[in-house]
C-alpha cells in the first residue's frame, strides 16, 4: 500500500536531513522496520544518505531479487533518478504542513518518533503516534 512518508535524522545543529519513503509508511510496518533494523545513528545516516526510496526494506531491487538474498533499501537512484536527501533548517521546516507525506519519522536522541501528518488537515500540529513494538517476520 502506498503510504507516503519521510524518514529524517536530527543533526547536531538542529537541522534535519531526510529522505522520502513511498511504500507502507504507516507505523505498524515502516515504524517497526526502522526500530528493528535502523536503530543507530550510523545506520539511519547510511539509509538517508542514499536519498529517496520506494522502500527501505525489500528483498528486491527494481524487480530483481538481490544477489545475496538480503533485504535493504530500494533507492530511486538505482533506476537512474536523482533524488538526494533533503535538508531542513529545523524541525518546524521538516514538519511543515505543505509537505505531502502521511507520516513523518524522526530519529532524535537515539529514538524514533512518528508524526501523523493527517492532523494538518484539521489545522492542528502533527500528532505523535506510537510505533508498535516487535520485529516483523522479515
Amino acid at each position: 500500500m502506498a503510504t507516503r512518508s519521510r524518514i529524517g535524522i536530527e543533526l547536531s545543529d538542529g537541522s534535519i536531513l531526510s529522505a522520502y519513503h513511498h511504500w507502507d509508511g504507516y507505523p505498524e510496518w515502516l515504524g517497526r522496520i526502522l526500530k528493528t533494523h535502523y536503530n543507530t545513528k550510523e545506520k539511519v545516516a547510511e539509509l538517508i544518505d542514499g536519498g529517496d526510496m520506494s522502500s527501505c526494506w525489500s528483498e528486491k531491487s527494481w524487480g530483481k531479487l538481490r544477489e545475496d538474498l538480503s533485504y535493504g533499501p530500494e533507492y530511486y537512484s538505482a533506476r537512474g533518478e536523482n533524488c538526494p536527501p533533503r535538508l531542513d533548517v529545523d524541525i518546524l521546516g521538516y514538519l511543515h504542513p505543505d509537505k505531502s507525506e502521511e507520516y513523518t519519522y524522526l530519529f532524535r536522541n537515539g529514538e524514533w518518533v512518528c508524526y501523523d501528518m493527517h492532523e494538518f488537515e484539521d489545522n492542528k500540529l502533527p500528532e505523535i503516534v506510537e510505533i508498535p513494538s516487535g520485529a516483523l517476520m522479515v
